[in-house]
């Protein structure tokens, strides 16, 4: 019995000079990480209209062109007075400039368009790894990096490293984008923007999962205790 004992008491610090090891190795921080060979996300965009998006409309000092409408699967919007205005793939400034141009042409003198995106329907992105709450969000105007993480609850702590990849559709295939999110933080590195299609997956730290692992087995470790004959 006493045998059994002190070979589980062995084991037991064996464990733990192993996660002290592994904590002391932590303290020199995490390996850099750039951008992957494959390709390099750009600065942030400004959001691109889509079908299904929901736009309110407004011209200044003209209450009866008020209007809320939703891009049409074929990518048009139909505004009173102009008819039918190409909306899909455009900014928000863009179609604003091209109704104004419109009325101004034969209803009203110099208008002053506003166009705002009341429902982002139409882009989305995924956020998946180490983080609070994985899933599909959409793409909102200026969406950078640093906010898909926020919408997804931030970085789960307990097992999340300090890098993550974007994988990115482009005409040449998929990129693999990497950034060090402590860079990004600390300004070392600007912070990308998120387009459509895009999958972001946060790196999990082994080091943090195997120190989880002990958290979770030590309230047996801890009821072993030397035997006094």
């Amino acid at each position: 019995m006493f045998r059994g004992l002190a070979a589980a008491a062995r084991t037991a610090l064996a464990i733990g000079g192993l996660a002290l090891a592994l904590a002391g190795c932590s303290t020199s921080g995490p390996t850099p990480v750039t951008e992957a060979a494959t390709g390099e996300a750009g600065p942030v965009q400004p959001y691109k209209i889509g079908p299904q998006d929901v736009l309110d409309i407004s011209v200044y000092n003209v209450p009866d062109l008020s209007r809320t409408v939703q891009v049409a699967g074929n990518g048009v919007i139909n505004y009173p007075l102009v008819g039918d205005v190409p909306a899909a793939g455009r900014t928000a400034h863009e179609i604003e400039g091209d109704i104004a141009e419109r009325l101004n042409k034969r209803y009203v003198r110099s208008p002053s368009v506003t166009v705002f995106v009341k429902e982002f329907n139409s882009q989305h992105y995924t956020i998946d790894g180490a983080v609070k709450k994985p899933g599909v969000f959409p793409v909102r105007d200026h969406t950078t990096l640093m906010d898909a993480l926020a919408t997804a609850g931030g970085l789960d702590m307990e097992y999340s490293g300090s890098a993550l990849t974007i994988f990115r559709k482009s005409e040449n295939g998929t990129q693999n984008l990497r950034f060090d999110i402590d860079a990004i933080r600390k300004g070392a590195t600007a912070t990308p923007g998120i387009e459509n299609g895009d999958y972001i997956v946060v790196d999990t730290s082994d080091g943090k999962v195997f120190l989880n692992g002990i958290g979770k087995i030590s309230p047996v470790t801890s009821l072993m205790r030397p035997v006094v004959p």
